[in-house]
């Protein structure tokens, strides 16, 4: 037996033990359920009981025996019934049978629609009411009325209290479905009155904006979002308060995220703005992969810009040094002469140290990010630049917080914090100081790199500019493209850098985006690749990092093994032996299994730009192979 069948057996039987009728219909007027002494009260036949039995069928059946009293019209009273069952109101009532019984007739709709009635046969009540009436000459008759007429009504009422009691477990199962919907959700949605006072909080504020207040109900703004936070946000309230939605984006200061506020404003029905709708949602990350985005199109349209010009002007250059040169090997050329001849060398040679530079910053370069463990990285960076800093310069790092690996591209950073030093050291010089480079991270956000020298600091004009290409305080012995290099491979990774001076001396703050490293899990790898030494070499790192390794040299091998269910992720190089390629084997796969590709062909090249998956770059070192397979694998 089903448990539905056991179920409804069970409901069954425990009404028939009532001595009430019980009858349920649905919201189609079809009989639901029904106990046995609904069944004998009305006298009614087995086919008038089953579930599915209409509400029309059973009113024809009672009125055409004459159950509602004498009708000339049958269908049409009928039609009556049936149109009134079909509002669902709650109601009481008694009537008198044709069998000269009375029954109370109390009926409740249901929040699903339809309803259940009760019947009380309630003739013996009646009748005493009436031997009542009749033998006691000590009531009066207005007594009896009202004692009458106060029954009936507390009948009534008991019949309108079940109703609102079912409609209240409703309203109130409706509330919390909607409650754990909205905390849910990952933003904070939240509403205020007038007076800004926190009404509702699906209590996300602190983990959007970490530091707020947890429990915000009940609490002024200020409070629940600090005095800065709130004076950010205040001019678009007022505006919200006066009618006009707004969405805005504010950098939350404790935490440094990036939070995309909307504000809809509540009308009473006056048209009066009553309060405020809020979502904030964090868009950290959005906002860090648009800067990168933003950052990678300024230095294309700079490639775009420059190629031609650095182009003829490094012809120039190679013209200049051919001449020259030739100009200081001539014979009895007079000393002054010669100085002439090598001063021009030297600034022509310097002129390409300074192409390169340009092409540095505005050529195209793809982030290669791995797992990096920060303290050696700057460690090892620091034991490189103390003999360059000179004995003059003490330098100090600081490493806080970070004892995980990140995901970061190494070479990029340190040429950043060596950039950052080597300026610390030339604003001290020559009486040199200190210099102190720290790392922590803010929040779960960025970690923030920072270089502080005990300098004079930044003239006004250069915290402006510092930061522009070309612009140096150095006069002709600087480029002005080392903290323009700083910035731009800062906003290339989504980060940010920042001046400021700190009555001490100078500092430069770098933040770049936080993202911990997570080993993939152990899967068996598929690795195609037709040379045996790089093949052995890869297979070495994979095992390595604790994975599994099947090999294959071509497409039609790796397809025949990639139908083995164990194989989770496939490693393929770009160009194999035989027919096919590596980008013809990922779009193969690509409903199947995640696919990795590698190749030494450059970025621009056609083949590889038209891969649609990750393309590792030949060489790389097992930290870059470990980061693209948890990127990939997570």
């Amino acid at each position: 037996m089903s448990t539905d069948n056991s179920r409804e057996r069970l409901t069954r039987a425990g009404l028939n033990l009532i001595q009430q009728a019980i009858s349920i219909f649905d919201s189609d007027l079809k009989l639901a359920v029904s106990n046995r002494p609904y069944q004998l009260m009305f006298n009614l036949p087995e086919a008038l009981t089953r579930p599915g039995t209409s509400f029309e069928d059973t009113i024809r059946f009672l009125v055409a025996r004459g159950e509602y009293g004498e009708v000339t019209d049958i269908e049409e009273s009928v039609a009556a019934r049936v149109e009134q069952a079909s509002t669902f109101k709650a109601h009481y009532m008694e009537r008198t049978r044709a069998n000269g019984r009375t029954i109370a007739v109390e009926g409740a709709p249901l929040p699903q629609g339809g309803w259940v009635t009760v019947y009380t046969d309630i003739t013996e009540i009646k009748r005493q009411e009436s031997l009542l009436r009749a033998r006691s000459e000590e009531l009066s008759e207005q007594v009896l009325d009202h004692a009458e007429a106060l029954a009936q009504a507390n009948r009534a009422l008991a019949a309108t209290n079940a109703a609102l009691e079912e409609a209240k477990a409703e309203i109130t199962a409706i509330e919390a479905r909607t409650r754990q919907v909205t905390e849910m959700t990952p933003a904070h949605i939240a509403h205020i009155n007038r007076n800004y006072i926190y009404t509702f909080s699906n209590r996300r504020l602190s983990s959007v904006m970490p530091g707020s207040a947890a429990e915000v109900i009940g609490k002024h703004a200020i409070e629940a979002l600090g005095e800065e936070t709130f004076q950010k946000i205040n001019p678009s309230f007022i505006r919200a308060f006066n009618g006009e939605a707004s969405v805005l984006e504010i950098t939350h200061e404790p935490s440094g995220r990036r939070i995309r506020i909307a504000l809809t404003p509540e009308r009473d029905s006056d048209s009066e703005v009553s309060g405020l709708f809020i979502l904030s949602t964090d868009v950290t990350s959005e906002t860090q992969a648009r800067a990168a985005l933003s950052q990678a199109s300024k230095r294309e349209l700079a490639a775009k810009l420059s190629s031609g010009l650095a182009h003829d002007f490094a012809n120039l250059l190679t013209i200049i040094l051919g001449l020259q040169g030739r100009i200081e090997r001539m014979e009895g050329l007079p000393d002054e002469a010669k100085e002439l001849a090598h001063a021009t060398l030297a600034a022509a040679r310097r002129g390409g140290t300074l192409l390169d530079r340009i092409a540095a910053i505005s050529g195209k370069r793809e982030l290669r990010p791995q797992a990096v463990e920060l303290t050696p990285l700057i460690e090892d960076l620091a034991a490189m630049a103390r003999p360059t800093l000179g004995e003059n310069v003490n330098l100090q790092t600081t490493i806080e917080g970070l004892d995980t690996p990140v995901l970061l591209d190494p070479g990029p950073l340190q040429d950043s914090l060596l950039n950052l030093l080597l300026n610390a050291r030339d604003a001290m010089a020559p009486a040199g100081g200190k210099i102190v480079l720290e790392a922590r991270p803010v929040q779960d956000t960025w970690i923030e790199f920072s270089a502080a020298d005990t300098g004079p600091g930044f003239s006004p004009e250069a915290l402006e500019r510092a930061l522009d290409p070309f612009f140096t305080t150095k006069g002709g012995e600087g480029s002005g493209l080392g903290l323009s290099m700083v910035y731009d491979q800062a906003k290339l990774a989504g980060g940010s850098v920042r001046l400021e001076n700190t009555g001490m001396g100078a500092r430069v703050v770098m933040r770049l985006p936080l993202r911990k490293a997570k080993g993939a899990r152990p899967m068996l790898v598929l690795l195609v690749e037709d040379n045996d030494t790089i093949r052995t070499n890869v297979r070495d790192m994979l095992t390595g990092l604790g994975h599994s390794v099947l090999e294959a040299e071509t497409v039609d091998e790796a397809t025949a093994l990639s139908d083995l269910p164990e194989v989770k992720l496939v490693l393929s190089d770009i160009q194999l032996a035989g027919e096919g390629t590596g980008v013809d084997l990922a779009f193969a796969l690509a409903q199947r299994l995640p696919v990795i590709l590698m190749t030494s062909l450059p970025p621009g090249d056609i083949l590889r730009a038209s891969a649609p998956c990750p393309v590792l770059q030949k060489p790389f070192s097992q930290g870059e192979l470990a980061a693209v397979l948890s990127g990939v694998s997570q």
